[in-house]
This record gives C-alpha cells, sequence and structure tokens, in this order.
C-alpha cells in the first residue's frame, strides 16, 4: 500500500550551469536514482509527495527548472538548453543507470534528455504530454506582476491560484509568482511542435501516465506513442493534466508498479 502521510524535508541544493544557479532538491536516501522534472509554472517540490511515497527504494532528486523557482532564468528556453541542464545535474551528482520522470513540459525534456543522452537515462515515465504539443500558456499573461500582499496576489490569480500555491513568493516589492509568465510564453513556444523522432529514439522501459480528463494528451496520442514505441506501458488514471496533483496517491501507486517491473533490469532495459 502506498503511504504518503510521512513528511520529510528534502535537502536544497544548487550547482552552477555556465554561470547560472539551478536550484534542486535531493529527498535523498540509498535507492535508485529518479530525476523528476516539474512542467511549466512549477518547481520541484511539486514531486515531494511521489519522493515519499517512494522512498527509501528510490531516491528522487528534483530540479528547479532554468526559469523556475529558486533557479536563475535562463539566456534562453530552448530546448537544447532545458536538456543540458538535466544533463548537467546528473553529471554533478554521480548518477548512473538514472530513471527520468517528467511532466508536461518535463516530459519533454525527460524522452529529449533520453534521446540525446541515452547512456544518463535507464527508463522513461512521462506525465501527461505528447509526442506533438499544440497548446497555449498565453494565458498566463494576464497574472499579476506584484501584490501588496499574498491575499490579494491570490485574489488576482482568481481560479489559477490553486495550482500555483508552490510558486508564490514575497519579495522586497510585494507578492509575486516565482517565475515570469512571459519566460514561460517563451519557453513554451519552444516546446510547441513535433516531437515524434525524440519519443521514438529510445526503447529503454517506458510508461506514459494519461489524464483522461487532460485537455492536453488526448487518449488517441497516448494509445499511438504507445503503440509506436517499443516497450511502452500506458497508464489513464481519471484526472485532468497534472495527475501527479490531482490523484497523488493513485499516482504514486501507478509509478511504483512500473518501478517494480525494473527490479530484476539493472540496466533498465527490457528483454527482448
Amino acid at each position: 500500500m502506498i503511504s504518503l502521510s510521512r513528511q520529510s524535508e528534502p535537502a536544497r541544493a544548487a550547482m552552477t550551469v555556465d554561470g547560472r544557479r539551478l536550484s534542486y532538491l535531493d529527498f535523498g536516501g540509498s535507492g535508485r536514482p529518479l530525476l523528476a522534472l516539474h512542467g511549466h509554472f512549477n518547481q520541484g517540490r511539486t514531486f515531494a509527495k511521489l519522493a515519499q511515497a517512494l522512498a527509501p527504494d528510490w531516491r528522487v532528486v528534483a530540479p528547479d527548472q532554468r526559469g523556475h523557482g529558486f533557479s536563475d532564468r535562463g539566456p534562453d528556453y530552448s530546448r537544447e538548453g532545458y536538456v543540458h541542464d538535466a544533463a548537467a545535474l546528473v553529471a554533478h551528482l554521480g548518477l548512473s543507470q538514472t530513471v527520468v520522470l517528467g511532466h508536461s513540459l518535463g516530459g519533454v525534456n525527460a524522452y529529449q534528455l533520453a534521446a540525446r543522452r541515452p547512456d544518463l537515462v535507464s527508463a522513461l515515465i512521462i506525465e501527461d504530454i505528447g509526442a506533438e504539443v499544440d497548446n497555449d500558456l498565453s494565458f498566463c499573461l494576464t497574472w499579476p506582476h506584484r501584490a501588496p500582499t499574498r491575499t490579494a496576489l491570490v485574489e488576482q490569480l482568481g481560479g489559477s491560484a490553486r495550482y500555483l500555491t508552490d510558486a508564490i513568493r514575497e519579495y522586497p516589492d510585494g507578492w509575486g509568482l516565482a517565475f515570469r509568465p512571459q519566460d514561460m510564453v517563451t519557453s513554451h513556444g519552444r516546446l510547441m511542435g513535433d516531437h515524434w523522432e525524440d519519443w521514438l529514439a529510445t526503447d529503454c522501459p517506458a510508461l506514459l501516465v494519461h489524464g483522461t480528463q487532460s485537455d492536453v494528451l488526448t487518449e488517441a496520442h497516448a494509445k499511438a506513442m504507445t503503440t509506436r514505441r517499443p516497450h511502452t506501458h500506458l497508464a489513464q488514471l481519471a484526472t485532468g493534466h497534472t495527475v501527479h496533483e490531482t490523484d497523488p496517491t493513485g499516482f504514486a501507486a501507478t509509478v511504483r508498479a512500473f518501478l517494480d517491473t525494473l527490479a530484476l533490469q539493472p540496466t533498465g532495459r527490457q528483454p527482448e
């Protein structure tokens, strides 16, 4: 049974990548490494419940990707930039045979890391993002830059506030978000497009988690991704796009079941 009741404070650390601060949470332990990459507007802390559920068998490391959380803004938000940061963190920590999990933006970053650096990735867990990305984040440009109080900021964010709890910060000039909305729009613009070549570039074991009520990934596209790529399993949960937040227990159980299939595969690959 998956338990999400244990609370532990992960170690926050940082490394320097090309002169920029890349902050990350290391949930620690002696288990096998799992790199968890968040989506737009989010940060590494979003995977805290998953890390607790997977301990002690898995050591979860969750960075705040460039332009998010406690990490510096990037000089750009290119596909190459995100992948470079992830590879640099894996090398910095001396990890090997790493399972890489990613939600949304982080999901594409995960399978592109595998495509470009297959030596670093033993398995993939992709949460609700496709091999083609075509949606819009421009709505975030209406969010306030600063507000005099936290309450005022939450009120101005409206219904979006519930998805941004971890991103709310107090600054010297008021309350704001731990990212710049324009950066998110720029980043998403570089994310959009056809990434089938990257998705199909590797055949390490992969789990695709689809929220059946998602407005980002359709069931037909999810099934095509699992049909076309070897060693890929599809799991569906009755949630929207943020499966790990909406159903943390179900998500953790689904991820754990997949990880358990890797236990007898030291190289992270499935037998032919």
